[in-house]
């Protein structure tokens, strides 16, 4: 477990690290720079290279089932982000793995689990061959419209609370079909190289979220460094989140 500075959850849980670009959103990945330093670190959980033209050093995808015992041990209530240095439903992930990583939070009923995915594909494929937990939030990334069929790969899956991450928001996402969808997460890019993000784009996300009744988070404006910019829109902060579901 390590506490997080994410706005939206509390800390983060990594049975699986390490991870391969597969969009645009992955452009300047906060997680392949961070897994470099821990590798340099010496950290056991990032010493595996990834392929250089889509990962980097650290951040092969390596498996670590000694961390399936970790959210039993943890005294009080969580909020979890499962994987937040790595994608859940990555092709080297075994389904094995997955059903372990699902036992483990349905075992865990007093914790509430979110996980993100940018490949939608694989886990609309592999959905029927998981039993899916009441205290599992299962997200997609959709940073442009580009990826947008993603969220129909969401909604295809029985998750109990299916929400968006629209962070990076690397263009305008107008008209977005939300039905079956929880909860929308918006945040512009951070880091060096950072991607500016148009402030009508997060207003009319937002606007969208408020017709279809949808919980919207926004996250941060973005910058070089995260917080550097703020996180007020139109004079206020937006915090909405789904409810959270006693199991």
């Amino acid at each position: 477990m390590r506490r997080t500075a994410i706005e939206w959850t509390e800390v983060t849980w990594n049975p699986v690290t390490g991870c391969d670009r597969v969009s645009e959103g992955c452009d300047n990945c906060y997680a392949l720079l961070m897994a470099k330093r821990l590798k340099a670190m010496g950290a056991d959980k990032y010493q595996s290279d990834g392929d250089a033209r889509t990962s980097g050093p650290g951040f092969g995808v390596s498996l670590h089932p000694a961390a399936l015992l970790q959210p039993s041990r943890w005294q009080s209530p969580k909020t979890v982000f499962v994987n937040s240095m790595s994608d859940l439903f990555h092709a080297r992930v075994p389904i094995t793995f997955l059903r372990d990583i699902f036992d483990v939070i349905r075992e865990t009923p007093q914790h509430t689990y979110q996980a993100l995915t940018k490949r939608a594909h694989r886990m609309e494929r592999v959905a029927d061959q998981l039993d899916w937990p009441d205290n599992l939030w299962m997200g997609v990334s959709i940073e442009s419209v580009q990826v947008i069929g993603r969220i129909d790969h969401l909604r295809a899956t029985p998750a109990a609370v299916r929400f968006l991450s629209c962070e990076p928001l690397l263009g305008a996402l107008p008209d977005l079909n939300l039905q079956g969808i929880d909860w929308v997460i918006a945040g512009g890019e951070s880091g060096p190289g950072a991607r500016p993000m148009d402030p009508t784009w997060v207003a009319e996300l937002r606007d969208q979220c408020e017709t279809a009744g949808v919980a919207f988070f926004f996250k941060q404006w973005g910058g070089r460094t995260p917080k550097a910019n703020g996180r007020i829109l139109d004079g206020r902060t937006w915090d909405l989140m789904p409810e959270r579901r006693v199991v």
